[in-house]
């Protein structure tokens, strides 16, 4: 997400390397670097204009503190003006007074509407607000039957009334059924064109005049740049529109219509689609996109992810194991699936400040890792798994393990050590205090840095990483009394 854009804003902060202060001089580079920064990311060229303009006022006006470093203080700048440019804060959705509150979506075909109607249902169910959703789209091939398979999916209910029925009165009865079921919130997913045409336009606006929605949100291909802003200003002029969801952003290096939309059509972004799977739906953050932008990960984002998926009462038992040594291979398998649950590898790891430039080969060979040290775990019997000084001690078990799982005993034994010294770090650290992601305890040291992802200790991304941490798994030990744990290979 981004990652040509953070790139070519990278070069521009190189400009003002060795500088004492930002002048009216020095600062042309950096400007002309970030305006083709934007231009290049397909950012609006107004938009562009008025927001180099601001940055040149801000940057060498009084504003700047002489004395700070004006690299430093230039990002800053940025950082604030692009958060200003996507609309400062978070904009929720309407609520009705009295409920349903309706929602009605509209866009062009191929923009995942559909799918974003089923994304934005199972979000309001996460928030307890009961749904049901609408299919008004009589146009297109099994476009009912796909928000039929998707509400299954959700356990969220449809209202339709097949090919041949008018939309219009698909909706109003979609609407007088959530009265009757007494749901929080409609959602009616309307016909997509190919192109904006009067037909489509007349029939949205037939509609929207019939059910009177809370909201009207368009949406929006990110992929497609400036385009996607120019085509919500066209919308909000012949319909009415009240914000815009952005997909496809996990696919979109260069951020053009996240920069655009809000300047081009006055109107907000609330959401932003940022995977293919039904869960892959965040509320829009100006401050938290621009983090990103510049490199700076967003940990808000990790946390609300962590937290979705992990159980206080589960952190605390494992808090626990950490403290007395007693951390298993099941107990590790079950937080590698607790990551694979918040996303991909490589969408984690980037919401972390300073991993956002792994390159995708040290990601890939990280998704690589984690599938063949799980490949191995699974090989593993019950009581391997619960006591893993048994594959330490026993060869003749570490060779079964390799053949069942298709991997070389040399494999196994790697990942046995490593497991043993990651598992007594984790106790030393443990008994320190250590870290852990607000509300997850100290559940942070459960994630060890795995072989082969030197470069991704898994323990830092939830807080289980500390600066030297390295450098003390090195340090000489004084000789202690034998404990009671693992064997040695």
């Amino acid at each position: 997400m981004f990652d040509a854009l953070a790139d070519k804003l990278d070069d521009a902060w190189k400009k003002l390397r060795g500088q004492d202060k930002i002048s009216s001089s020095n600062i042309q580079d950096a400007l002309k670097e970030v305006r083709r920064a934007l231009l290049s990311a397909d950012v609006n060229l107004q938009v562009v204009k008025n927001f180099i303009a601001r940055i040149e006022e801000k940057a060498v006006g009084a504003e700047v503190l002489s004395g700070v470093n004006p690299g430093q203080q230039f990002i800053k700048i940025v950082y604030d003006e692009l958060v200003a440019v996507m609309g400062e804060s978070n904009v929720p959705l309407a609520e009705a007074d009295k409920p349903p509150t309706v929602i009605l979506m509209a866009g062009l075909q191929g923009t995942g509407k559909t799918t974003a109607t089923a994304k934005l249902a199972l979000y309001l169910r996460k928030q307890q607000r009961s749904c049901l959703m609408v299919g008004t789209d009589v146009y297109r091939p099994a476009a009912i039957d796909q928000l039929l398979t998707l509400g299954k999916q959700i356990d969220v209910p449809v209202f339709e009334m097949g090919t041949d029925a008018d939309p219009v009165e698909i909706a109003r009865q979609g609407l007088a059924k959530a009265r009757e079921m007494s749901v929080d919130t409609v959602i009616v997913d309307t016909a997509g064109r190919l192109q904006i045409d009067s037909d489509m336009m007349g029939e949205l606006a037939q509609i929207k005049e019939t059910i009177q929605p809370d909201d009207v949100l368009l949406v929006v291909d990110s992929m497609t740049g400036q385009e996607a802003a120019n085509l919500t200003h066209t919308f909000h002029e012949q319909i009415g529109i009240t914000g815009a969801i952005l997909t496809k952003l996990d696919g979109d290096t260069r951020g053009g219509a996240a920069l655009s939309v809000r300047q081009v059509s006055g109107q907000p972004i609330k959401f932003v689609g940022t995977g293919e799977k039904v869960e892959a739906l965040e509320p829009f953050y100006p401050d938290r996109i621009a983090s990103r932008i510049l490199n700076m990960g967003d940990v808000l984002t990790l946390v609300e992810k962590a937290q979705e998926e992990f159980d206080l009462a589960d952190a605390a038992q494992m808090q626990a194991k950490i403290m007395e040594a007693r951390f298993d291979f099941n107990d590790f398998l079950k937080q590698m699936r607790l990551l694979k649950n918040m996303g991909s590898l490589g969408g984690v790891m980037k919401l972390i400040p300073g991993m956002n430039k792994l390159s995708g080969a040290d990601l890939e060979k990280g998704e690589t890792q984690l599938k063949r040290t799980e490949a191995m775990i699974n090989s593993m019997t019950k009581a391997e798994r619960a006591e893993p000084e048994l594959l330490a001690q026993s060869p003749s078990r570490r060779r079964r393990v390799a053949s069942g799982s298709g991997f070389l005993e040399r494999d196994v034994s790697k990942l046995i050590k490593d497991f043993t010294r990651m598992r007594s770090l984790m106790q030393q650290m443990g008994s320190g205090g250590m870290p852990g992601m607000p509300g997850m305890g100290g559940m942070g040291g459960g994630m060890p840095s795995m072989p082969g992802m030197p470069n991704m200790p898994m323990g830092g991304m939830f807080g289980g990483g500390r600066p030297g941490f390295r450098g003390q798994a090195k340090k000489k030990k004084k000789k202690q009394k034998k404990k009671k744990g693992f064997g040695t290979l």
